[in-house]
């Protein structure tokens, strides 16, 4: 039993850490402001179960990263009266909802700041420019009711080649660390990062796949997964410059790829795959630096 003065039999007393002062304290987290824009991740792809999964994960990291966010998933190809609600469906009702808080505000007799920035700012679930869905994004964007902005997508970044490097090693493809001495011997030595979304998407690829190349001291060329015979160039270019052990990293979240892509390419290739990035950790991350970029603002949460 404890008495009112503390544990009983000597216990010690847990006591709160001194809050850290000076050049090295921790910051403290970013929290959204009341009232701020929603984050809502736009889906490509063929709506399903598994591309739904990976964007609710993808979500629930980003509301660690900044509590107070109000954050929804929305379907390029939904349909609202299904469980995959369309892009612009999720947007009007991100409008909806704001004016209805708004009117709740003014009924209780609170004084109702005029808005601010718009309803909701749209974050692309791609991991690189892929102009034709990004024009379907925009689209989505003027048939809602909503006042919205089109973020970035979340590549390139470094935080994306690190996902690759782990996606690589998950497959016994490349060493999880560099500085380890044992060998693995399905190792590759030269790799191909596959894209969709045409020639941009690939140049884009190629900036993280420099930071690839430098993470596994191999290297690293992109090629289109959406045009035929790309891959398979990019593959016989790799082997005519010394390359013998080849692998496939995609460069995709998952859901953007149409099915059988990747086992196509692997085929014409001759090499074996990793994952895809799916709902690796750092994407959360990504999708909130790029909402708090769009808006203009620097938030403690995003991604370093």
């Amino acid at each position: 039993m404890s008495s009112p003065t503390g544990p009983a039999n000597g216990l010690p007393v847990r006591m709160p850490r001194p809050r850290q002062t000076g050049r090295h304290r921790r910051p403290e987290p970013a929290v959204a402001p009341e009232g701020a824009p929603a984050l809502v991740l736009a889906v490509p792809g063929a709506p399903s179960a598994a591309s739904r999964g990976i964007a609710e994960e993808i979500i629930s990291i980003g509301r660690s990263e900044l509590p107070g966010l109000d954050a929804r998933v929305g379907f390029l190809d939904g349909d609202d009266a299904t469980e995959f609600p369309s892009l612009s469906g999720v947007l009007t009702a991100v409008a909806r909802d704001r004016a209805a808080r708004a009117e709740a505000a003014r009924a209780a007799g609170q004084e109702v700041p005029a808005p601010t920035g718009p309803d909701a700012v749209v974050v692309p679930l791609l991991a690189g420019p892929d102009g034709d869905l990004l024009r379907r994004m925009r689209q989505a964007l003027m048939d809602s009711s909503a006042a919205a902005e089109l973020a970035d997508p979340l590549g390139p970044h470094p935080l994306l080649a690190e996902g690759l490097h782990v996606r690589l090693s998950e497959a016994g493809l490349a060493r999880a660390d560099r500085a380890r001495l044992f060998s693995v011997t399905t190792a590759a030595d030269g790799i191909v990062l596959a894209t969709t979304g045409g020639e941009e998407a690939v140049q884009a690829a190629g900036i993280t796949g420099m930071l690839l190349a430098a993470r596994l001291a191999v290297p690293v060329m992109a090629a289109a997964l959406d045009e035929e015979g790309s891959v398979a160039a990019i593959a016989d270019q790799l082997r005519r410059e010394g390359s013998t052990q080849l692998a496939l990293a995609p460069y995709l979240v998952g859901p953007e790829a149409a099915e059988g892509l990747l086992d196509t390419a692997c085929k014409e290739a001759g090499c074996s795959a990793a994952d895809v990035l799916g709902a690796y950790p750092a994407l959360g991350k990504l999708a909130v630096a790029q909402y708090s970029a769009a808006l203009g603002i620097t938030l403690g949460a995003a991604a370093h």
